[in-house]
């Protein structure tokens, strides 16, 4: 009997030792969601400008979609590209005016040649001083294709210098459809799509020199006096620039922003019209284009809203264990939006590596709320505390 008993016992502590030492597992969180939905509503429907190339969107958000197909020439849209090289390259002080830049003999001629082929121009004499400010307006609001190449020459010392760098930046950009070939888009060989003209446009807009000009309806210059904004569409519903363009081989072509108040908070709409072309009943191709880009905003313009994705307190996930309650995985903070309706948004949950416990308020997790081209991050905590495994768990379990 003594024998039988100290075997039992031994074989009780050895089970209890066992028990006590045997692994055990960590917590886990197990998402409730990785998935795609929709904002509510129905998408609006763009009214796309007949046989015209288009792109429109949301800086923050993305495309609401694009018409069209491969590059075609996009006339002095290209001077979006140089605008938005001499700035990123000389940098433009809040209310300053840059550097003096002094007009060169191959700038004066320059200046005849573009004239002499009927190309837009705006006047400069040999000696003439403009600072950075000015020839970044003339360029961009009278569309001197002159101007562009005295910025290209400033900058990187001749045009062919230059418009390697358009090239290199629009690779870095992910351009991949936009070829250039000069700094003024007067060459038709300067050839791109909307969708690319569109996150070009996103990006110029987020300089605030290159936004102060091109929302300006004139400039007075010194030599060329007073000059008029050739885009005509400023101010209409909106438009607070950016681009026109047209040739011949180009036509009608617009890159346009526009601002929207929506939830008290200010949205700004982008959007580009490429190719419109003279018809009889509008025989300018500008003219066009601009009509063309005024539709196409109004017919998405009103239908923004402001939606919370994801409220503070959502329940995303759960932390799970063997021993102890389920405390949800509750997100810390909410994410919003304004967008269109019927903008896919995916939510991704990540779960962090936990231990046997977790704290009431403890980050378990993170979620991903993609919308577009916009990526927010928020914390999931847990919404309760779960001890460790007990003892008596620990000696009971299987």
């Amino acid at each position: 009997m003594l024998i039988a008993g100290a075997v039992i016992a031994a074989v009780a502590v050895a089970w209890v030792a066992v028990q006590l030492l045997r692994p055990v597992p960590p917590m886990t969180l197990t998402a409730s969601v990785t998935t795609v939905r929709v904002l509510p509503g129905a998408a609006p429907r763009p009214a796309w400008p007949g046989r015209a190339e288009a792109a429109v969107g949301l800086p923050g958000v993305g495309l609401l979609g694009t018409r069209g197909g491969g590059p075609v020439p996009i006339a002095s849209l290209a001077k979006i590209m140089t605008g938005y090289l001499v700035l990123r390259d000389h940098p433009l002080p809040a209310g300053g005016s840059g550097p003096a830049i002094t007009v060169t003999a191959a700038d004066a001629a320059a200046y005849a040649s573009d004239q002499q082929q009927g190309q837009s121009v705006v006047k400069v004499v040999r000696g003439e001083k403009l600072t950075e400010l000015q020839a970044l307006q003339a360029m961009l609001i009278p569309s001197g294709n002159n101007i562009a190449f005295l910025l290209a020459r400033w900058d990187a010392g001749s045009q062919a210098a230059f418009v390697a760098k358009m090239n290199a930046a629009a690779r870095s950009l992910g351009l991949r459809s936009t070829r250039y070939a000069d700094a003024s888009g007067a060459d038709p060989a300067t050839a791109s799509t909307a969708a690319d003209q569109f996150w070009l446009t996103v990006r110029a807009m987020q300089i605030p020199a290159f936004r102060q000009i091109v929302a300006m309806p004139q400039v007075t210059l010194p030599v060329a006096g007073l000059a008029y904004n050739i885009n005509a569409a400023l101010g209409h519903d909106g438009i607070v620039g950016v681009k026109t363009g047209s040739s011949s081989r180009a036509g009608g072509c617009l890159a346009f922003a526009a601002t929207r108040e929506v939830a008290s908070r200010v949205v700004m709409i982008v959007g580009v019209v490429l190719g419109v072309r003279a018809t009889r009943a509008q025989p300018s191709a500008l003219d066009g284009v601009i009509a063309a880009s005024e539709n196409l905003l109004a017919s998405v313009g009103d239908d923004l809203e402001h939606v919370q994705v994801v409220r503070p307190g959502a329940i995303l996930g759960s932390v799970a264990s063997a021993w102890a309650a389920w405390p949800a995985a509750v997100a810390a903070t909410g994410v919003s939006v304004t967008a269109w309706p019927g903008t896919p948004v995916t939510v991704t949950v990540t779960p962090r590596p936990l231990g046997h416990a977790v704290s009431q308020g403890q980050p378990v997790a993170q979620a991903t709320v993609t919308i577009g081209s916009q990526v927010s991050r928020i914390t999931l905590d847990a919404s309760q505390a779960a001890s460790a495994p007990s003892v008596l768990w620990l000696l009971t379990r299987l």
